[in-house]
């Protein structure tokens, strides 16, 4: 894996797999990720997400009753720089299209796609090579 090359400036749209690898301090991908949030941190670059991201991200700490890892997802969506965005009726439109054009896409990552999609980012980052090829989205897989 070489290094994230990431715009000077603009919205740029993560995964929840961009989140988690942050939060939880993956040691191969927390690294790597470092630069865009301190561009973010510098006011250079806004990441979007979709509120899906929440409920993906919650699932496993919940389940495991891990309250700090609770508190530092949901402290981690609210910092300045990071955009959550309602799943709203357009959102979900677009979300079917997608599915219904691609039978691949699963119903979250087309939610998140649609979300890129919608909000006009730069590219969508993630590690799921299932988001790869899009029309319409440019995606970056972090790996």
């Amino acid at each position: 894996m070489g290094p994230l090359n990431i715009p000077d400036a603009g919205r740029i749209y993560v995964d929840t797999q961009i989140i988690v690898y942050t939060v939880e301090a993956h040691p191969t991908f927390a690294p790597a990720l470092r630069p865009l949030w301190q561009a973010v941190n510098d006011g250079r670059l806004e990441v979007t997400t979709s509120e899906l991201t929440v409920l993906e991200m919650l699932v496993v700490p919940l389940r495991k009753q891990d309250q700090p890892t609770v508190a530092a997802f949901e402290a981690f969506v609210t910092q300045p720089g990071l955009v959550l965005h309602p799943i709203s009726q357009q959102i979900l439109r677009a979300a079917a299209e997608l599915r219904a054009s691609l039978k691949r896409l699963r119903t979250p990552d087309a939610i998140h796609a649609a979300t890129a999609i919608t909000e006009r980012c730069t590219f969508l980052l993630t590690n799921d090579a299932g988001l790869r090829g899009l029309p319409g989205l440019n995606t970056v897989l972090l790996n």
